[in-house]
């Protein structure tokens, strides 16, 4: 079977219909001759003249109309299983979307893009997970985590892509009390006051240390955390003073009345949210209909830097 070449078997279901080496030539876009030669092929193959010349037409014997039948069928399933593209359908997917997630990530995109998904893949669960770079590095390889969605910057290498969705900036919160009541704080405030730092797995706090570093700006840091859950409810409850991406710091002040924003001195840098996955499935239709949902919620453009 192994010398048996596939397209032998479109000749042969090509003669079937056609009666004719010349109809079998313009039915599959071949020259004559190179049909007569297929035909060759297929009888030396299957040891038997396979069709014979009635007439004007050419009758196929037993052999080949057994043949044809089979071919049909192969043919039939080499279309539908392995030359067509795969279909996926979102409203019947019982595969769960999985979703790894910055800290700025999951408040930003996972409210919208769960009711999103709940609307148009009913039946699939979502799973946000946060790692480490190298576990979202892998897991995107695998295949066990569909998208990367936030703050990722590890994920640079050639076999990942990235689309920007919008940039943010930072701000800084402050209980609602503070002795410091300003909406906006000066330079001399700012590195007066007790700083709580978060650094997360996800990084984004570095963005603001690079750039403070540069300015060469030092604060007084008392508190540093892993969780930006935990430090708006300490800065709530203290004099302190924390500055996180802005998105973090708006959700925050609108679910706690004991908190407020409060503007930085300088003009802070920005920091690019981003969905990344990886090559291998850079043409896979589900993974493709996810990365559009995600594009058709979040990407605005870019703001002027």
């Amino acid at each position: 079977m192994s010398e048996l070449d596939l397209n032998l078997l479109y000749a042969l279901v090509a003669l079937d219909e056609s009666r004719s080496v010349s109809g079998a030539a313009v039915k599959l876009g071949k020259s004559q001759p190179a049909v007569s030669a297929a035909l060759a092929k297929l009888r030396e193959f299957f040891n038997d003249p396979l069709f014979v010349r009635s007439g004007n037409n050419m009758q196929p014997t037993p052999r080949a109309l057994s043949l044809v039948e089979s071919a049909r069928f192969v043919l039939g399933r080499v279309g539908s299983d392995i030359v067509a593209a795969p279909t996926f359908d979102p409203a019947t997917s019982n595969q769960t979307v999985s979703l790894a997630l910055s800290d700025v990530g999951e408040v930003v995109f996972l409210p919208s893009l769960l009711k999103q998904l709940r609307r148009l893949a009913p039946r699939a669960a979502v799973r946000a997970v946060s790692l480490p770079a190298n576990d979202v590095a892998a897991g995107l390889e695998a295949g066990t985590i569909d998208l990367a969605m936030g703050y990722f910057p590890d994920l640079k290498k050639h076999n990942f892509f990235q689309q920007t969705l919008f940039s943010d900036t930072f701000a800084s919160l402050l209980r609602a009390d503070h002795p410091v009541t300003a909406s906006k704080l000066t330079l001399k405030q700012y590195l007066q006051l007790e700083h709580a730092v978060v650094r997360a797995e996800s990084r984004t706090e570095e963005v603001i240390e690079r750039y403070l570093a540069r300015k060469k700006l030092r604060r007084q840091v008392v508190l540093t955390t892993p969780h930006f859950s935990s430090a708006p409810i300490i800065v709530a409850q203290s004099d302190l003073i924390v500055t996180v991406p802005e998105p973090l710091a708006r959700y925050f002040s609108r679910v706690s009345a004991q908190l407020r924003v409060v503007g930085l001195p300088f003009d802070p840098p920005r920091i690019d949210l981003k969905q990344f996955w990886h090559r291998k499935f850079h043409h896979d239709e589900r993974n493709r209909w996810l990365r559009s949902v995600v594009a058709e919620l979040f990407q605005r453009p870019a703001k002027p830097r």
